[in-house]
């Protein structure tokens, strides 16, 4: 069965979506690493390094579906933050509107029965509600821990490790 036109469009909506997350992590890295936070710069960086990985798993799968992709514009990220925690804060706001937007995919394909879009899509539903764990645990950790220079020391050596 062959792909919807609107469905290719969704996806390479999507695609676009998932190279915005990557830079948007990458300023992300490029602030706390400037901030002298390197540990937390580090797990930022790893986040990019996973979105274009997500990026180019959908680009893969518009291939395997002789459809066309179609490399988008990348909007300019934000560059400064208040404070550590609230890089982290945007970050689990960002992933929670990644995961309304993958629903929303999921949903196209149900109303469109397209069931090998509904199953790649598996793999993204399953991987938000991992991305929503892990930002939402960290700035679990800088609510309980607070945000004074000790606690932002050992989140920054704890974030380091991954």
């Amino acid at each position: 069965m062959k792909i919807s036109d609107s469905m290719v469009a969704a996806i390479n909506d999507q695609i676009k979506a998932e190279f915005d997350s990557a830079y948007i992590y990458l300023a992300m890295s490029a602030y706390l690493e400037n901030s002298g936070l390197s540990g937390m710069a580090h797990w930022m960086n790893k986040q990019y390094k996973e979105e274009v990985e997500h990026a180019e798993r959908f680009i893969k799968y518009l291939y395997e579906r002789g459809a066309r992709v179609i490399i988008p514009e990348i909007a300019k990220p934000k560059e400064a933050y208040p404070s550590a925690v609230e890089v982290f804060r945007e970050a689990y706001r960002h992933e929670q509107y990644v995961t309304s937007r993958i629903y929303k995919l999921v949903d196209m394909a149900i109303a469109e029965k397209d069931y090998a879009t509904q199953s790649m899509l598996k793999w993204y539903v399953d991987e938000q509600l991992e991305e929503e764990d892990n930002t939402g645990s960290i700035v679990a950790k800088f609510e309980f821990l607070g945000e004074d220079k000790h606690s932002v020391y050992m989140i920054d050596k704890e974030l380091a490790a991954r």
